[in-house]
């Protein structure tokens, strides 16, 4: 749980489904279909094991000590969601997506409309977020701010060796702020970095933007330059910077920001386990 800005507590709650689906359309040619939906354009279909996060707002009954009786959530979830999903082949048995691609994009969509409608969630706990993992790689999320905001991200790795050093300290100095960061023969880290873009999916394809398209701006501008590098010695944007993770990371959000066709809404990069900046616009 989470406190709230308006002082009311945020609960979340997990739940899982597997579905079937296919990214195609019988009024399509077959390059048609591979021109809308990519690599995934296929008249079979593959599965998913889904995770989705249902987030409710609500003031902490002194009675109970709860914001909400937490099979309140499981049971309306269960009944408009998990029901219709689980085990299903979504083309062929989820009636809004004889209509609809199945993208997580739709997907998400499709859960909101349910849960968000008035007489779903318990009036004591309406729903405030939405956030559904198709792959570890790719998730999608929904949250209530003045309005309704739909954003998708995937996730990328790269790995890479840097120091720590600032020209105009000693080496006392540098030691001293850096510590084992500033050797000077350098060290290296497994970076995990989270693109995240928001807007409106394509009403043919449900998407915000091709996944093709995402990952090959994001592995030429970054990952593929980044990978196996020095970051102070080859990569000419950080050479003359220091290259913290909170530096790298605003440089990756610069230089992605001028180049996908939406909107960037967030770089989240994991130097270690213990170490993650996020950049937002």
């Amino acid at each position: 749980m989470v406190v709230a800005g308006n002082g009311k507590m945020r609960m979340g709650r997990k739940l899982v489904f597997s579905s079937g689906h296919r990214y195609w359309s019988t009024e399509l040619t077959v390059e048609e279909n591979k021109a809308r939906y990519g690599r995934w354009a296929s008249p079979y279909n593959h599965g998913h094991n889904y995770n989705l996060f249902v987030t409710v707002e609500g003031t902490v009954d002194p009675k109970t000590g709860m914001v909400c009786n937490i099979k309140k959530i499981d049971d309306v979830v269960k009944e408009r969601i998990i029901s219709a999903f689980d085990q299903r082949s979504l083309n062929d048995e989820v009636p809004y997506f004889r209509e609809h691609a199945p993208s997580l994009e739709n997907l998400m969509a499709f859960i909101h409309a349910e849960l968000a409608a008035p007489e779903a969630m318990p009036p004591e706990a309406p729903l405030v977020g939405i956030r559904l993992e198709e792959l570890p790689t790719f998730y999608g999320e929904m949250n209530l701010t003045d309005t309704w905001k739909m954003n998708i991200t995937r996730v990328y790795n790269f790995s890479a060796g840097h120091r720590l050093h600032n020209d105009e300290l000693s080496e006392a100095e540098n030691l001293e702020l850096y510590g084992k960061c500033w050797n000077p023969a350098g060290h290296g880290h497994n970076y995990v970095v989270e693109v995240t873009v928001e807007g409106e999916p394509d009403s043919k394809s449900g998407m915000l933007i091709s996944l093709d398209e995402l990952d090959a701006i994001v592995h030429r501008e970054v990952i593929d330059r980044y990978d196996h590098k020095n970051l102070n010695v080859d990569v000419p944007e950080l050479s003359d910077k220091i290259t913290t993770c909170e530096v790298v990371a605003q440089v990756i959000f610069n230089i992605l920001k001028e180049k996908l066709p939406v909107k960037l809404a967030r770089v989240r990069l994991q130097e270690t386990p213990k170490n993650i900046f996020e950049v937002a616009a």
